[in-house]
């Protein structure tokens, strides 16, 4: 009987050249990174080894026993920033900061590198998109001087490494991380596999010495993180750094938090001096008038767990092309056209399909969440009667596609932020729960109620309107 003899050929094995995954089978796109026509054949398979017990480094003791005290986290010195952490920075930790060219990520950390230097904690500011000269100046401008403060160009991981031995610092700061490369890795600085090795490198010399890490990240033109999805999973916290660049408003936003809950937001303002926290940031989305003016609305927004009181102003003027226009600032344009249709259809108000419609928030706060959607419907019906709405209101409420006005989430957090601003009157959906004193809330079922805040003369200029309520 023939026996048969096992081929002397090894199987061919192939290779992603942008992250170096592997794989027996050629395929067109790679399941790591995600890159088409980047797998490639480079050699015979890799051998099917198996780990054999090693020797233990750290015996498993009960969790009870364990000493949670090294893990108590430390101020940066920046309070939102504290916030949005947790409390601070645990030694060991590993940041993420993302955001976009120009939003104020390396202001915002040099801020913190200086704040956090001490004479017990020493802090290492490493650049590779800078020279030193150059963060030096921004530092006398923001006044981030600290003879604790350790400052160093490099783009070497080695050499980074190197000043960790040398400074021994209890925080480092690397901006950022996409501009640093091993020389032991192939390709250039950013790509999958460098980032890779740069970020693993940095995290086990962090977890090693008790050092805390903030590393600065690109984004994107999407949005996303620039490199691997690996990068994400391996730090500990991941923060987003939000803002337009027109306006003074920047958020801190954590997405991803070992320490800490994700429902947290810190703000911030961008100014000629620097960067500071707001602790009270409402004042930047009002705009405080001695009388009310028509087309303008308050409302309340939850970013994280934080009420923020945003103003809609919206403007209503005679279209002169066939196609009017609808402009928006800081809303979703989307939610503003179905406001439009709703008012039309449920509220009868028919004088806004035919006019140019404008409308925006103060400040530069975007509004995104369903809870505006009755504030910028007064707006608007206030645009377009030309009359103003009662002083000190505020409105809160989802609305449907009926017209009807829907619950919507921390009614009772964001009615005390308003109380304590100083609003006296709020237009809520049914049930708000326990209401601050001091403050009249009339709960309203559909937009028909709501709109009858509006004063009476605007109700005979438009009889339609007025047919509709009774």
């Amino acid at each position: 009987m023939a026996t048969r003899k096992s081929s002397g050929k090894e199987r061919p094995s192939y290779r992603c050249t942008e992250c170096g995954w592997t794989t027996a089978k050629w395929l067109g796109r790679c399941p790591e990174c995600q890159a088409w026509g980047t797998v490639e054949e480079f050699g015979g398979a890799p051998a099917v080894r198996t780990t054999a017990p090693g020797r233990v480094t750290t015996a498993a003791v009960p969790i009870g026993e364990v000493d949670g005290r090294q893990a108590t986290a430390r101020s940066t010195g920046v309070d939102e920033l504290d916030r949005v952490l947790g409390g601070g920075l645990v030694p060991g930790a590993v940041v993420l900061l993302a955001g976009e060219p120009g939003v104020g990520k390396s202001t915002l950390l040099l801020d913190v590198a200086a704040k956090a230097a001490s004479d017990a904690h020493r802090t290492l500011y490493v650049t590779g998109e800078e020279s030193a000269s150059q963060v030096r100046l921004r530092a006398d401008r923001i006044g981030a001087l600290d003879d604790h403060l350790y400052l160093a160009a490099e783009t070497d991981l080695s050499a980074v490494l190197g000043h960790l031995d040398t400074v021994k610092p209890s925080l480092l700061v690397l901006d950022s991380v996409q501009t640093v490369a091993s020389p032991e890795i192939e390709g250039a600085p950013g790509g999958m596999a460098q980032v890779r090795e740069v970020a693993g490198a940095l995290i086990r010399a962090s977890k090693e010495r008790g050092m805390s890490t903030l590393l600065v990240g690109h984004v994107t033109k999407d949005g996303a993180i620039a490199g691997p999805r690996l990068l994400e999973h391996l730090v500990d916290v991941v923060l987003h750094f939000e803002g337009d660049r027109h306006a003074r408003l920047r958020l801190v936003r954590g997405v991803k938090n070992r320490y800490g809950t994700t429902d947290e937001v810190g703000c911030f303002e961008l100014h000629d001096e620097g960067i500071t926290g707001l602790a009270d940031p409402s004042g930047l989305f009002l705009t405080r008038r001695a009388e009310p003016v028509p087309g303008t609305c308050l409302t309340v927004t939850l970013e994280g767990r934080r009420p923020l009181v945003a103003e809609v102003q919206a403007l209503t003027v005679d279209s002169q092309i066939p196609s009017p226009r609808r402009t928006t600032s800081g809303l979703e344009t989307s939610r503003v056209s179905m406001m439009l249709a709703v008012l039309e259809q449920r509220g009868r108000i028919s004088a806004l399909g035919k006019r140019d419609i404008y409308s925006a928030t103060v400040g530069g706060v975007k509004l995104t969440e369903p809870a505006a959607d009755l504030a910028v419907a007064l707006a608007l019906a206030s645009a377009a009667s030309d009359t103003p709405l009662p002083k000190n209101l505020v409105a809160i409420g989802e609305v449907g596609l009926a017209g009807e006005v829907r619950r919507v989430t921390g009614v009772q957090r964001r009615l005390s932020e308003a109380a304590r601003l100083g609003f006296t009157h709020a237009l809520v959906p049914s049930d708000p729960g326990k209401i601050p004193d001091g403050m009249r809330v009339l709960e309203v079922a559909d937009v028909g109620e709501a709109l009858s805040v509006l004063p009476k003369r605007v109700r005979r200029e438009a009889p339609q309107e007025e047919g509709a309520r009774r």
